[in-house]
């Protein structure tokens, strides 16, 4: 009976194996985002397992949301890489069973965004920089009138900015919130509520290349100036939803 229960053991530890094998991969950048794994005998015979592991192993990976099992004649196991909208799937549960509205996870945002520019201010090479800054605010310029596309780039300036602030943790997290406050926002209306007008996307852009004429000068003043606008920028975004319970759609995430 204790043999029994050994070998009952190792069968359970098998499927974590090969997933925890295959996350690996994934992670490392060994397996790309779309590339594929094979198809299921193919992967019995790889990883010498029967076909329930094998199951349950993909079963994990795919609650995991790092591979999508496709049934069918041309069917297969396809990778995904982890991104912010994985993060922020796992960080809207979490929120949601805390309670946490949404106007506190802007407010996350609204106290990191400007310690990025801070230090990007601070910096005595910081003309790279500043010129990648400079080159998304004319790509939201270009989309200006479409609100779900200029929704797309103005995320795109805000996560930048942090990234190039230079901690990497922070830029993940920060991809994150802004998943979860976009796609919570959108969910209830539309890209308009989420980018206000075209007017004040005008406002928001000069207020973009006013942050980078201070970044420019190094002056400590972008710090403010960017406190300043992200408040702003909460009231047009949230409206009346502030006080909304973070629920993303995990269908959606």
């Amino acid at each position: 009976m204790v043999a029994d229960k050994h070998d009952r053991g190792r069968s359970r530890g098998k499927p974590q194996q090969i997933a925890d094998e295959i996350r690996s991969m994934i992670v490392s950048g060994e397996l790309g985002e779309g590339d594929s794994l094979g198809r299921e005998p193919e992967l019995v015979e790889r990883f010498g397992v029967s076909r329930p592991s094998l199951r349950e192993a993909l079963r994990l990976l795919e609650a995991d949301g790092l591979i999508t099992v496709v049934r069918g004649v041309h069917g297969g196991v396809i990778v995904h890489r982890p991104d912010q909208r994985m993060t922020a799937r796992t960080g809207s549960l979490l929120l949601r069973s805390r309670n946490v509205s949404l106007a506190d996870v802007f407010e996350a945002r609204t106290l990191l965004e400007p310690l990025a520019a801070r230090t990007i201010a601070a910096r005595r090479h910081r003309r790279t920089a500043i010129a990648e800054l400079r080159a998304l605010v004319v790509r939201e310029e270009e989309v200006i009138d479409d609100p779900e596309r200029f929704a797309v780039a103005n995320a795109r300036f805000h996560e930048r900015l942090v990234s190039l602030g230079g901690n990497r943790t922070l830029a993940i997290v920060i991809e994150m919130l802004n998943e979860i406050v976009v796609r919570s926002v959108m969910a209830v209306s539309d890209a308009d509520d989420v980018v206000g007008s075209l007017a004040t996307r005008r406002r928001g852009l000069r207020s973009q290349r006013r942050l980078l004429e201070l970044l420019e000068a190094g002056d400590p003043a972008a710090e403010d100036h960017w406190r300043t606008h992200m408040a702003v920028v909460g009231r047009v975004m949230l409206g009346q939803e502030a006080a909304r319970v973070v629920d993303l759609l995990v269908r959606d995430a």
